[in-house]
């Protein structure tokens, strides 16, 4: 009786091919991504936009972008464009997804729930920042408790948001809880749980490595920042 040959995994492609990151030169909506690679142990070559070619119409790329819109994201010859979207590639490709359905959904409501506070974010750093920062910063709590009720349904909080492994959604998460403690650094003296997380995620070897680097620290958290 033939034996059948094991599916290649798709997590081997990642040593296959290069990956390329188009971004402008600030964290913004590409850090999640590197947060994600330098802590799976991959390489990656930036490709730098200028934020005054992309809209003056200079950069090639800003024609080619599938919505006109960055980050875009090459694995090999794949092209790919939607910062979540990216995010959930590189989650299957990495192996980074959930261990099975449940998980992945689970994965999937938490990456939804931090794309809802960086949309908020996003809107008080462009839009509302001298007079809507009092109140964003007030009604911060009831936006960031979410998160620290579901840390504390997994291993009571000791581990990631969802299941035994870290997946792309803890990337996001890390990201966005950044964006603000820069913003107003006691913001997690309420959140034990989500305290702890940032500090354990933040020692992870490579992603310690990456978050000390001159590249990261370099680069504004948005346009906005200096």
């Amino acid at each position: 009786m033939c034996s059948r040959k094991a599916p290649r995994e798709e997590k081997s492609t990642a040593t296959m091919s290069g990956y390329t990151l188009s971004y402008f030169p600030v964290r913004a909506r590409a850090e999640p991504i590197r947060l994600l690679l330098s802590d799976q142990g991959a390489s990656w070559t930036e490709d730098e936009v200028q934020i005054a070619d992309w809209f003056s119409g200079k950069s090639d790329l800003k024609k080619k972008a599938v919505f006109g819109q960055l980050p875009r994201f090459q694995h090999g010859d794949f092209d790919l464009y939607q910062s979540n979207t990216i995010l959930r590639y590189l989650g299957r490709v990495h192996g980074i997804n959930g261990s099975n359905n449940q998980e992945s959904a689970l994965i999937d409501m938490v990456n939804d729930g931090v794309e809802d506070l960086r949309q908020k974010y996003g809107r008080l750093y462009f839009f509302d920042y001298e007079t809507g920062k009092e109140k964003y910063i007030n009604d911060l709590p009831n936006q960031l408790s979410a998160f620290e009720k579901i840390l504390s349904k997994n291993s009571n909080g000791t581990k990631f948001v969802v299941g035994d492994k870290i997946s792309y959604a803890d990337y996001n998460l890390l990201d966005i809880l950044h964006c603000h403690l820069d913003l107003d650094p006691k913001c997690l003296t309420s959140f034990p749980l989500l305290s702890a997380y940032v500090e354990r995620l933040a020692s992870r070897p490579k992603l310690s490595q990456y978050l000390k680097s001159e590249k990261r620290n370099k680069r504004p958290i948005t346009p906005k920042h200096k």
